[in-house]
């Protein structure tokens, strides 16, 4: 599976059968996270998780948002600058891998309870559970918690192109013939996952330069200590990356500032240089 087929395919999964991933599989996790490259050089690892091998006295929760998951996958980081956007990367990217093996996932940054699976983990000095997911089979048939977050949520409801993406300044929406290649690369990032389906990403083309900034929503600020918003860019960072790798394109992540007049509740975070 190509990685635009995973993007396409992932979704989040709620209920899950109550059975265990086959440990050729889990197995498969486990190298591919080790080869997971990312963009900036900030402190995290990754553990996973069997409730049911857990000591005494640990016991994982989800406030009901998860059933019948018998494993979970969770991010280790420290609070450092760029984390979230570095852990938005990483962990997207091993979330599309599972994907890819034929397992549901779902990204959880506040349902569940942090301390638990802090404790699971063994935490060093200045590290933090920021996001976890559950890894396993879907089930067909949906709790009725997970049936109306998904309604709630609008997951399948995407902004237009002409709200995301830009050429040269903010005043100009990119059309897709303009885009060239690189269509397939924001059309990809325009149906990313983000916390309640916000899609805080905006995306400026400049020549060779693709400059990523953050809208925000407001209320979303450090909301759960630490920039959920951020973490989004990163995952759109992924997507974008990621297709243009696999359309044969290459680049590298830099800050160029761009001399343009933003939006209220707009920031600067990061461009893209792309080698094509």
């Amino acid at each position: 599976m190509n990685i635009r087929s995973a993007i396409i395919k992932r979704k989040s999964v709620r209920t899950y059968k109550e059975e265990p991933v086959p440990r050729e599989l889990m197995e498969k996790i486990s190298s591919y996270i080790k080869t997971v490259d990312a963009p900036f050089n900030t402190g995290m690892r990754f553990k996973i998780i069997d409730p049911d091998a857990l000591e005494p006295g640990i016991k994982l929760g989800t406030y009901g948002v998860i059933k019948g998951a018998k494993t979970y996958l969770c991010a280790v980081a420290k609070k450092e600058p760029r984390m979230e956007e570095n852990l938005g990367y990483v962990f997207e990217k091993i979330i599309l891998y599972i994907t890819s093996l034929g397992l549901g996932t779902c990204w959880l940054g506040g349902t569940f309870k942090r301390k638990k699976f802090e404790k699971a983990v063994n935490l060093e000095e200045d590290e933090f559970v920021p996001v976890v997911t559950p890894i396993g089979f879907a089930r067909e048939e949906k709790s009725t918690l997970d049936k109306a977050m998904a309604t709630t949520a609008g997951s399948r409801n995407r902004k237009d192109w002409s709200e995301l993406f830009f050429d040269m300044d903010f005043s100009t929406p990119l059309k897709k013939d303009r885009a060239g290649m690189f269509s397939e690369c924001l059309e990809m990032v325009r149906i990313a996952p983000s916390a309640t389906n916000r899609q805080p990403w905006r995306i400026i083309r400049d020549g060779n330069y693709y400059h990523f900034f953050l809208c925000r929503t407001p209320g979303y600020r450090r909301i759960l200590g630490f920039d959920i918003q951020r973490l989004d860019i990163g995952i759109a960072m992924c997507h974008f990356e990621s297709t243009l790798i696999e359309l044969c394109g290459s680049g590298k992540w830099c800050d160029i500032k761009p001399d343009v007049a933003c939006p209220e509740n707009t920031e600067y975070i990061i461009s893209y240089m792309a080698n094509v």
